[in-house]
């Protein structure tokens, strides 16, 4: 069977790869070079923290539990790290946050409360202020450094088989026979399938074939969509694990880096206008890591990069074909690096073997038919933990 598969993020990379692993023709086309779109820009922390959808929940555990299975089976170096996660609460958000480690202890997710020593010992040297009241450990978290994760997919992939061109996807026609993909310079490469996996452009080139994906769209200041970034270098830096405290949310990125993420300062991020790498939002993020380093010195630089997420209307992943369309499989999700490896491997199994997956039945682009609107995920800006 001849594949198409569009967009060569973490989602686009997983299932080209599944499906050369299990011996199909793939073709991976990006418009730009794989894993620089929203991959490049994303915090990349594995979890399904605040999945409160019972079945959004299950597919995040799959997501997490495929991670440890996928890390045995790329070759080179390591891109994901089950490292754990730590959770700081000052009096502000401390009910908040037991609320939810009740939550998911009840259902049989690892959570746990530990001293601030103890914290210490797992993070590494992080200073934790003496406004943090209570402190949770969720063993079973992790991240994952996007790049390296997209190379080594793609790495992969093209070993078994599968073929990667940058080229722009423009028009995508699908006929009872066959579906083609024309390209920007006019070339027209025919399949059998075609997976539209194209981040924040899916809902455009879905459109040209006659596919509603209901998406957010906007992409100006202050939508839920836009998420803003920053990367660090730190003398003496040896982050070990994810930690998120009331200002400021951290995760290794290796030799001495951190990448840093501001929920509340997202609401200001305009992309047509980004904030400057000596602005009041880069100061405010030096601010709030210096606070927390335990081996201070001169102002760290931060590099800053705007993301815009790949966010289906209602806040959940979209897989699977739309009414009357059997050869193009939607794809998309604003949780793609959690759940890359298992929606790799269910998308590819129910393309090559034609039986629906269970994990992926409540995810079908079919639940908007009907008028059916968007949920209110799609309307409030990320400012909790879990929600970005």
């Amino acid at each position: 069977m001849r594949v198409i598969v569009i967009g060569a993020g973490v989602l686009g990379v997983g299932v080209a790869r599944q499906l050369a692993v299990a011996g199909e023709d793939v073709l991976l086309l990006d418009r730009r070079g794989a894993g620089t779109g929203t991959s490049a820009t994303t915090f990349a922390w594995t979890n399904s923290y605040r999945r409160l959808d019972p079945d959004y929940h299950r597919l995040g555990l799959a997501g997490m539990e495929e991670h440890a299975r996928l890390a045995g089976q790329l070759p080179g170096a390591p891109s994901y790290f089950p490292s754990g996660a730590l959770q700081w609460a000052d009096a502000a958000n401390e009910q908040w946050l037991a609320d939810n480690v009740e939550r998911l202890q009840s259902l049989g997710y690892p959570a746990r409360w530990v001293t601030p020593a103890e914290a210490a010992r797992i993070s590494g040297p992080l200073r934790i202020p003496t406004t943090i009241t209570r402190i949770a450990h969720f063993p079973g978290e992790g991240y994952v450094l996007p790049g390296l994760f997209v190379r080594s997919l793609l790495a992969d992939a093209e070993r078994h088989g599968a073929e990667y061109v940058v080229g722009e996807a423009v028009e995508i026609d699908e006929g009872p026979d066959r579906v083609t993909v024309t390209l920007a310079g006019g070339e027209v490469r025919p399949a059998d399938r075609v997976v539209l996996a194209a981040g924040r452009w899916t809902r455009r080139l879905a459109a040209r074939a006659g596919i509603d994906v209901p998406m957010v769209t906007d992409t100006g200041r202050g939508s839920p969509a836009v998420g803003l970034l920053g990367y660090v270098r730190h003398p003496g830096l040896a982050l070990r694990c994810v930690v998120h405290s009331p200002g400021l949310n951290l995760r290794p990125a290796g030799d001495g880096c951190a990448v840093l993420q501001a929920l509340d300062l997202n609401a200001d991020v305009d992309p047509a206008d980004p904030p400057s790498a000596d602005g009041d939002v880069a100061g405010t993020f030096a601010r709030r890591f210096s606070a927390l380093v335990t081996r201070r010195g001169r102002a760290p630089e931060i590099d800053l990069r705007v993301g815009v997420r790949s966010l289906p209307a209602d806040g959940r992943t979209i897989a699977g074909h739309a009414s009357g369309h059997p050869r193009v499989y939607c794809l998309v999700s604003h949780s793609g690096v959690t759940l890359a490896p298992v929606l790799g491997r269910l998308v590819a199994a129910e393309i090559t073997t034609g039986r629906e997956q269970g994990l992926l039945a409540a995810f079908r682009p079919t639940r908007f038919t009907g008028g059916r609107g968007p949920g209110p995920q799609a309307d409030q800006r990320a400012t909790r933990l879990g929600e970005q």
